[in-house]
Order: C-alpha cells, then structure tokens, then sequence
C-alpha cells in the first residue's frame, strides 16, 4: 500500500481541522455537561480530551524536533511501515467503539478538569495542523519518530501523524457519543 503524500496530508489537515472545528463548539457547553460520565468507569468529555492533550504533550515536540532537524527531501508517494500502518489502523474508530488499555499515566479518569482542557486541546490541533504543513517540505518515510510507550520502537513520521490523528479521530467520537447520549 502506497499513499499519496499529498493527499495523505491533505487527509490529516481536514481531519484535524474537523477536531478542531468540533472542540470549539465545546467551549459552548457548561462544565456540568462536559464532565457527564455514562459510567463510573467511562470518561467524560472532557477526559477524552485531557487523554488526547497528554498524548500530544509527548508526540507535538517529538514530531516538531524531527522535522526541524530533518534536512531530507520531500518524496511523492508514503509507504507505511508494518508497525506503524498497525498502529495508525488500530486507533480509527469503529461503529461499535472497542475498548482498548491506556498508560495509567495517560488515563485522565477522576480528574478534576475545566474548559482549560479544550483550550489546551484547541492550541494542540493548532500546532499538529502547522506541523502538517512543515511535513509538506520533508521525507515522511525516512524521518523516524520515537513512541510514547517505548523508546526501542521508532515509527515513520507519516505512520506517527497518522497513528496521532486517528488516535484523535477517535476520543473525539468517543466525547461526542458522551455528549450525545446525555
């Protein structure tokens, strides 16, 4: 499987725009309906996305200090990794969203949170849309970034936006589903 990297982050931009777009609109809601859990052991709104901005907190500076020491040229097509495509595949969300174990230090559940969650959220999409656009100028195969959960695995910078952004994709349905049902 070969992508386009043209359209692959064309792809990304408009999905993190999307993220975007949905996490402005939860600026809107009260701190009582973001914080609204369907269980005592699901996540609120608002947990979604302290979970996303933690993981953002580790992979932002990661992808941005590669791309900015990279001195490589930017090719025309993406062929995932075997890892990395796995990874990237196994966060988009399905109809039925499968629960998957985080890091406890990535699980935000009984936090005390405010809308300084989505505002942190906000600037993150912000940056991951600028980092999209440097990513134009380099090579997505041959940069490698390290991973949140090991610093034995590097995965191509196209697979880590991807496994990113799709990691987004998906606690971003997983809040409007809370939202939704409430």
């Amino acid at each position: 499987m070969k992508f386009s990297t043209s359209e692959l982050l064309d792809e990304l931009k408009n999905r993190t725009r999307q993220h975007l777009q949905y996490a402005e609109i939860l600026i809107s809601k009260t701190h009582e309906e973001l914080n609204i859990r369907p269980s005592s052991d699901s996540w609120s709104a608002l947990e979604c996305l302290e979970h996303l901005n933690r993981y953002g907190d580790f992979y932002i500076p990661e992808i941005k200090d590669k791309i900015t020491a990279s001195d490589t040229t930017p090719q025309p097509f993406f062929k995932p990794g075997m890892l990395g495509n796995y990874f990237a595949k196994s966060m988009l969300p399905k109809e039925k969203l499968n629960k998957m174990k985080t890091l406890k230090v990535m699980n935000p559940i009984h936090s005390q949170l405010n809308k300084e969650v989505v505002e942190e959220f906000i600037r993150q999409q912000k940056q991951l849309l600028e980092l999209l656009e440097k990513a134009g100028n380099v090579d997505l195969q041959k940069i490698k970034t390290g991973i949140s959960i090991s610093k034995l695995i590097r995965l191509k910078l196209g697979d880590t936006f991807r496994f990113v952004i799709y990691h987004n994709e998906r606690h971003v349905v997983q809040a409007k589903r809370v939202l939704e049902n409430n």
